[in-house]
């Protein structure tokens, strides 16, 4: 593995485990023994490895929430996404946790993150067109984009939600789970009988990870 993608992945993995903040530089160089200035030399500071985790996940986000072209089950497709929620969510936990602040310091790093999920939201509604086709849910055109608007509200916001409404929060596996729940709350009224049955399942299936 090149040094460049070393030092990506050792940020990611200290981020998620500490906190973005509480690492430096000097802390990803220790964590795969290469000198401050070996890192230097791939990139100039903290921020730019953020930024280099940024489009990992912009890459993976957009990618895992494509609609899907090829016929496949209607329960095969949602767990696919269902799991794409928890992978990404899990794997860039550390983004989600502090997002509001990672963002606000960085003007260009927002202007890419809102492009991305511009993009994002196009594609869930997309998504969603192809489950009501499949008779999973009953959702008007008019009612698309606000409905996806909630689902992603929650999928951003609820580990810094979860850290807000207890200082002592940690982010779990666990936790995530809990955020997956809430958006399988918030589609349910809208499902038809045979997408209420389906969501039951994957609800189950979430629930009996942590029996």
């Amino acid at each position: 593995m090149k040094t460049r993608d070393k030092i990506v992945l050792a940020a990611l993995e200290l981020f998620n485990d500490n906190g973005e903040r509480n690492i430096t530089t000097n802390h990803i160089a220790a964590h795969i023994d290469i000198s401050p200035g070996n890192l230097y030399y791939h990139f100039r500071n903290k921020q730019e490895i953020v930024r280099e985790i940024f489009s990992l996940y912009s890459c993976e986000l957009l990618e895992r929430f494509t609609p899907i072209q090829e016929q496949q089950e209607s329960l095969v497709m949602l767990k696919h996404y269902l799991a794409s929620i928890f992978n990404l969510m899990w794997k860039y936990r550390f983004f989600y946790a502090n997002l509001p602040e990672i963002l606000q310091r960085d003007e260009g790093l927002h202007d890419d993150y809102i492009k991305v999920q511009e993009k994002l939201q196009a594609n869930l509604v997309n998504i969603m067109r192809v489950f009501v086709g499949l008779d999973l849910l009953n959702v008007s055109e008019r009612e698309m984009k606000p409905l996806v608007t909630t689902l992603h509200l929650i999928a951003s916001s609820w580990l810094g939600y979860q850290s807000a409404m207890s200082p002592k929060t940690q982010i779990t596996e666990q936790v995530i789970h809990q955020g997956m729940l809430q958006m399988i709350a918030i589609v349910k009224p809208k499902a038809t009988p045979l997408g209420l049955e389906q969501l039951q399942l994957l609800e189950e299936g979430v629930k009996a990870i942590h029996a």
